[in-house]
């Protein structure tokens, strides 16, 4: 995961579940929530490193992508997966310098490779990878086959699909969003057909969504061949907790079957509605999304009234995170094996992927100094940024660790 630092907020203490039964989903948008200028915020927030590295794993001027790209730039499906990826990894970093952790995750489409990263079943640079090349995949399918997406608002599930049966041609239904809320894709000829036998089964509204091709159906085949293959090229690990799949909805922990689902999924209908009732189902109480906009923020508030929803897609809103995550945090702080985080204590982070070897003679209550190395990730060396006393070895010896992953915590005499 991409657990690093605490920064100079107030303290908080966050745990899997609270002692007030708060427990946490991450989920992570998709393409469609990406806006331009998106980036500015972050370009001063220590996180914003993360952009940097992306560029450098694709190849690709991503910071460009993301501050200085226009509405009509950001439409190419090329560039609003790989700009709405990588600002999703930067959020997330950015909330988990502030030590609170995910019990379960799940992403809308692209943000299902957000939550993959997220839990650790991807490697960041790899991830990039493979969103890049999605993303170029789906436009090369897109430009061959014309299709577009619309959203029809106000009816139900059931009778949306049978709009979309009764229409000669090419549409089907591509996402189940929320209740009154579904996504139909194909030809445009066809999509405006079924929109407006849609509308004439009582319908409020059909909307056109700024996405350049028909997603998440048959016309997507030729990209699901090719991203196949991407997919064979890389290292998928079982995420750290379980990811729920946009194809079936079902909370997922076994590395095995993620490259079927991820490439499955590109011609199959998201199944986001049913996505979060089964988080609620498992037990969560509060879903965060991280990344930019709040399409699933509304969506979940759609979904699960009542639900404490929560979202942060700027640096701004992260003490209003903390601060909402505190309403249920107890009063005197229980150590849990490092998923606490207090203004004295600082985790050491793997400076990228790979197995862990802890150093020799670094053992809990042991005193380091800044600099010190207290292990080696694919002999790269950990050092620490921080003096003060070894509280707790994070990682196992032998164990592969991803980019930022803590490995150890310690605890400093002032804070610093």
């Amino acid at each position: 995961m991409f657990t690093a630092s605490l920064p100079g907020h107030a303290p908080v203490s966050l745990h899997r579940r609270s002692r007030g039964g708060r427990v946490l989903a991450f989920t992570f948008p998709g393409q469609g929530s990406q806006q331009p200028g998106m980036g500015e915020p972050w370009t001063s927030h220590e996180s914003w490193e993360l952009v940097e590295e992306s560029s450098d794993a694709c190849g690709r001027d991503v910071a460009t992508l993301l501050c200085e790209a226009d509405a009509d730039e950001l439409r190419h499906t090329r560039n609003s997966q790989l700009s709405t990826f990588v600002l999703s990894m930067v959020v997330l970093d950015a909330v988990e310098r502030t030590g609170a952790t995910l019990s379960f995750a799940a992403g809308h489409s692209l943000g299902e490779y957000s939550a993959l990263t997220a839990t650790g079943a991807l490697a960041y640079d790899d991830a990039v990878r493979l969103v890049a090349e999605r993303g170029e995949a789906m436009q090369v399918a897109a430009d061959e086959q014309e299709g577009t997406m619309a959203a029809v608002l106000g009816l139900d599930d059931n009778l949306v699909a049978e709009a979309c049966e009764a229409t000669p041609g090419d549409v089907w239904v591509a996402n189940y969003n929320a209740p009154g809320q579904v996504v139909i894709a194909g030809s445009p000829d066809a999509v405006a057909v079924a929109g407006d036998e849609a509308k004439s089964s009582g319908a409020k509204r059909l909307m056109q969504l700024p996405v350049g091709g028909a997603f998440h159906t048959p016309f997507m085949q030729p990209a699901r061949d090719r991203l196949r293959k991407a997919l064979a090229e890389v290292e998928i690990r079982a995420p750290s907790v379980p990811v729920v799949a946009n194809v079936d909805a079902r909370p997922r922990s076994d590395a095995d079957e993620w490259r079927t689902v991820l490439a499955q999924q590109l011609t199959s209908p998201v199944l986001w509605r049913a996505s979060l009732h089964a988080l609620a189902d498992l037990g969560v109480t509060t879903f965060v999304e991280l990344g930019p906009g709040k399409v699933l923020t509304g969506m979940t508030k759609r979904t699960h009234k009542g639900a404490s929803v929560l979202s942060v897609s700027a640096p701004a809103e992260i003490d209003a995170f903390m601060e909402a995550l505190a309403t249920d945090a107890p009063a005197a702080p229980t150590v849990m094996g490092g998923e606490n985080l207090y203004v004295t204590e600082r985790l050491i982070v793997s400076p990228c992927a790979g197995i862990f070897t802890l150093g020799a003679g670094v053992s809990d209550g042991q005193q380091i100094r800044v600099g010190d190395v207290i292990g080696h990730v694919a002999e790269e060396e950990v050092r620490s940024a921080f003096a003060g006393t070894v509280m707790g070895i994070m990682a196992v010896e032998g164990e592969r660790v991803t980019a930022r992953q803590a490995v150890a915590w310690l605890r400093t005499a002032d804070g610093t």
